[in-house]
């Protein structure tokens, strides 16, 4: 008889476990495990109704291997589509009890305007040159450095099972299973656990785009298949065609929907992630990732409404991002995509086109203006900004001090410019993101193969120490509580001077008006004046040029700011102010 017990795949109750798997097209379908000498015909499967077939087999356990025996015609061996675990990519499934003692009962996920996001890749953040990939181990351990840091929410790039040990995970043979490089499934909730522990939210990167190619049990699953296709889980039409494979999984196939959101809420509620970002939307939306209607895929936009409107009913405070990189509003309206937030490209390709010019003049003041305030539909936090990604420092660019000065990253032009970026992701509307080993001026550009040097740690004490200045006034100082608000006015752009300052703030007033002034010349500015909200004494609560940050740094005076003089840039009042060359400073005044 079809098992009763709700769920798909490998289902643990006592005594036993439900195998329940969708084959439409398959004559008869079977399980064999080590619960029954891999046998192929001795434990066959009920039809369940709507091309599912299921089944109790009494004596099954949790830590058993098993795959489908799928017979159409011909005999396939194949993997479970649910499998929590597997033994390797192109290897069969294994049983796992989703029972987990969770230890950080009272955690409750960061409110969005107070995120800072650091992107991890665990294969290459440990420190174990010419070894092994990295593990969730390895991330644990480096949990109370990430503290200290200020960071309080990470994204994982993708850890679901890919071929071979080494990979950026955006290839996923298994879409439930943990990659077993990594540590499997347990040591993945360890990780969440004990980041819930320090306070730290946790993100994963998942991708729906495509899936494999490669060890892809899913192709052709029950035998069948169109147009020499992928068979049930995918287009068998024009629409299967993406830059990775013919891959796309069939959004308009409910099946194939059902599987995607079983996916998206399994991390959600059973690993307790805090957000999902999804990987490349504009292809799940539009066949070619574009924008005109020829490609468009009406059953990609409703599935990720869907998925983020149950997302919205289930668990409102957890944050759903797309990595659209379109420009689309669309992509975070509830009537679109649904989604909360969406990697603003904008910005990163803006703020890396001022930082890395080699010349002054080619620093457009206007285009950083745009960079600070480009917003989507007046929300801040429908925004993420960085300077630095897993994409944006690879794939032919590399990490910003390595583009301003190849070769020469550690150089004094290249700390000085780069970090002019990072004060424009913690300082403009928007929630925050660096990429891994950015705070200690990891150099050249990602490969999945190479660890972080932590030596640099050292070595650029002074840059780690300005970022986690830096995440300290965004995040917590009672000083700068408008880094925390929607609002922003860019009040200044001297093209010229080569000078931007922006206004920012919440509900407004001491303490919470804050006043960010960068100089992007290599001169430094003395009596420099600038508008400002009030008058009054301004504080400066941090100076880039500051040598605690670089001993080759000139410590310009960014003394405070007394804004005795009358209207100013559009502002009531204005002050004079002096700023190092390539330096930034944040001013606000006494609560």
């Amino acid at each position: 008889m079809p098992s009763h017990r709700p769920g798909m795949g490998a289902i643990v109750y006592g005594g036993g476990v439900a195998f329940r798997v969708w084959a439409p097209f398959a004559e008869r379908v079977a399980v064999a495990g080590t619960f029954n000498g891999w046998s192929e015909t001795n434990t066959p499967l009920d039809r369940d109704g709507h091309g599912y077939w299921s089944g109790d087999v009494p004596g099954a356990r949790a830590g058993d291997e098993y795959e489908f025996i799928v017979v159409n015609g011909g005999v396939l061996k194949r993997t479970d589509p649910y499998a929590r675990d597997v033994t390797s990519s192109a290897g069969v499934g294994v049983v796992v009890d989703p029972a987990f003692a969770w230890r950080a009962a009272d955690y409750h996920t960061p409110p969005w305007n107070e995120l800072v996001i650091y992107e991890i890749h665990t294969g290459t953040f440990n420190d174990r040159p010419g070894g092994g990939p990295g593990t969730f181990e390895s991330v644990r351990h480096r949990l109370p450095y990430l503290r200290d840091l200020g960071v309080n929410a990470i994204e994982l790039m993708p850890t679901m099972e890919f071929a071979m040990d080494f990979s950026w995970g955006y290839n996923p043979a298994h879409i439930f299973a943990i990659e077993s490089a990594y540590g499997g499934p347990a040591a993945l909730k360890t990780l969440v656990d004990a980041a819930h522990g320090a306070g730290i939210a946790v993100i994963f990167d998942v991708v729906y785009n495509h899936l494999g190619p490669g060890d892809l049990d899913l192709w052709r699953f029950d035998g069948w298949s169109a147009n020499d296709k992928g068979g049930i889980y995918f287009y068998n039409d024009w629409r299967a065609a993406t830059p990775w494979g013919d891959t796309r999984p069939d959004y308009g196939r409910p099946e194939v929907r059902q599987y995607l959101r079983d996916n998206a809420l399994m991390w959600l509620e059973e690993f307790r992630f805090d957000g999902l970002r999804w990987d490349a939307t504009a292809y799940i939306r539009h066949v070619h990732g574009g924008e005109d209607a020829g490609g468009d895929l009406p059953d990609g936009w409703r599935l990720m409404q869907w998925i983020n409107g149950e997302i919205d009913a289930r668990q409102p405070w957890k944050l759903s991002i797309a990595e659209d990189l379109r420009d689309n509003p669309w992509i975070t309206r509830p009537a679109g995509a649904g989604f909360d937030s969406q990697w603003d490209v904008r910005f990163a390709h803006g703020a890396r086109r001022a930082l890395i010019a080699g010349d002054d003049g080619a620093r457009s003041m206007a285009a950083l203006r745009d960079v600070v305030r480009s917003i989507f539909d007046g929300d801040a936090w429908r925004r993420v900004i960085y300077t630095e990604s897993h994409d944006e420092v690879a794939n032919g660019r590399a990490r910003v001090p390595h583009e301003i000065w190849p070769g020469n990253a550690g150089s004094w032009f290249a700390r000085k410019r780069s970090t002019l970026g990072a004060a424009l992701v913690f300082t403009a509307p928007g929630i925050p993101m660096i990429f891994q080993g950015q705070e200690f001026l990891e150099d050249e550009w990602f490969h999945d193969a190479d660890p972080l040097d932590w030596t640099k740690l050292d070595t650029y004490a002074g840059i780690h120490a300005l970022y986690r200045d830096l995440i300290r006034l965004r995040r917590t100082s009672p000083h700068t509580r408008g880094l925390r608000g929607h609002s922003v006015n860019v009040h200044h752009v001297n093209d010229g001077d080569k000078v931007l300052a922006f206004h920012r703030w919440a509900a407004g007033g001491p303490g919470d008006d804050v006043v960010v002034v960068l100089n992007c010349s290599t001169y430094p500015r003395s009596a420099y004046r600038i508008g400002f909200p009030r008058g009054g004494r301004w504080r400066v609560r941090m100076n880039s040029d500051w040598r605690g940050y670089g001993a080759d740094y000139g410590d310009h005076p960014g003394f405070d700011a007394i804004a005795d003089g009358g209207p100013w840039d559009g502002m009531p009042a204005s002050g004079e102010l002096g700023v190092g060359p390539y330096s930034f400073l944040i001013l606000s005044q006494d609560p």
